[in-house]
């Protein structure tokens, strides 16, 4: 990215995970960066976007805004997932393409890849098998994101990129004790119960599948490595149409090593269990990032080091 004054950033979904760490990396640059709460712009709102782009004219856009969640909130709302992400995502890519954006990044997801996929997951599994039935209506929304920027690119010659993070974790994540993901549920969890006292906390799924997770700042210095690779690199490497590529950290570790790991961070001495009757999801997501490391990027933090900064910044919090 030029680091000019006359450079102007919409960074939609500030306020997540992801966009509150890449707030935090744009904002050392010498970049006019915009963003909105949901109450004075609603990206699901066509007409709204539309004014929006127009009034204000971008450069680049990063696209960090979706509706998100872990298993019981995708079997909850599976028509939410699908409707809101499909919503925003065409109204963020279509109305910067209109307005005259020329570069953009999409933050996708790894659910987008087939739930028995060959592992690790390379960029080429997309579309080659069956979804995981538990977040299904979210990774078509993806999907169909990572297919609109090929398309847009294809048609228009624009220069829209996407990536697929792995899970990610880590300071101003989302706690809700039934929408969380995986890394701040159990923080929460084994948090309350060494308070509370209790003598076990019990855990959905066998325990039994693989999971890759990154730290959330690793996932932003990869999104503005990504963002700031000539295009003619970027696309040796993912194709004509500038496809995806794949953001982890190449390593995964099973639900219960996980599990042992954060209950020694939060320092709780109590008993695990897993209540294998609940759903595992897929049984591994390890993603191939070769292709990352290909261009240049590796992650550095590492997951015990990751997991005491986010139970730190969750007791500040």
């Amino acid at each position: 990215m030029e680091e000019s004054s006359t450079a102007k950033v919409f960074l939609a979904g500030h306020a997540g995970l992801v966009g509150t760490a890449l707030g935090r990396l744009l904002g050392n640059l010498n970049l006019d960066v915009v963003t909105r709460p949901r109450d004075r712009l609603d990206l699901r709102d066509t007409l709204a976007v539309r004014n929006f782009f127009d009034a204000e004219k971008f450069s680049e856009v990063y696209l960090a805004a979706a509706r998100v969640g872990g298993i019981f909130a995708n079997e909850t709302y599976p028509a939410e997932f699908i409707t809101e992400n499909l919503a925003v995502q065409t109204n963020v890519i279509d109305n910067a393409w209109r307005s005259g954006v020329s570069k953009l990044l999409f933050l996708g997801s790894s659910c987008v890849y087939p739930r028995l996929a060959t592992q690790p997951i390379r960029e080429e599994y997309l579309l080659t098998g069956p979804l995981e039935p538990t977040n299904e209506p979210y990774a078509i929304a993806k999907i169909a994101g990572i297919k609109m920027c090929e398309s847009y690119n294809r048609q228009y010659g624009t220069d829209y990129r996407s990536v697929m993070p792995t899970n990610l974790y880590g300071p101003g994540d989302n706690y809700h004790a039934h929408d969380s993901h995986v890394i701040p549920a159990l923080l929460r969890r084994f948090h309350a119960a060494k308070v509370e006292g209790h003598p076990e906390v019990v855990i959905w799924g066998s325990g039994k599948p693989m999971r890759e997770f990154m730290f959330v700042d690793d996932m932003a210095e990869a999104c503005l490595h990504v963002m700031n690779l000539p295009r003619a690199e970027y696309q040796r490497h993912t194709g004509p149409t500038q496809s995806h590529i794949n953001i982890g950290t190449g390593v995964d570790i099973s639900i219960a090593e996980l599990a042992r790991l954060i209950s020694g961070v939060v320092g709780f001495n109590g008993r695990i269990l897993f209540d294998a009757s609940k759903p595992d999801g897929m049984p591994r997501k390890l993603l191939d990032v070769s292709k990352l490391r290909a261009l240049g990027w590796a992650a550095k933090t590492t997951l015990e080091d990751g997991l005491q900064r986010t139970y730190q910044a969750y007791l500040r919090r």
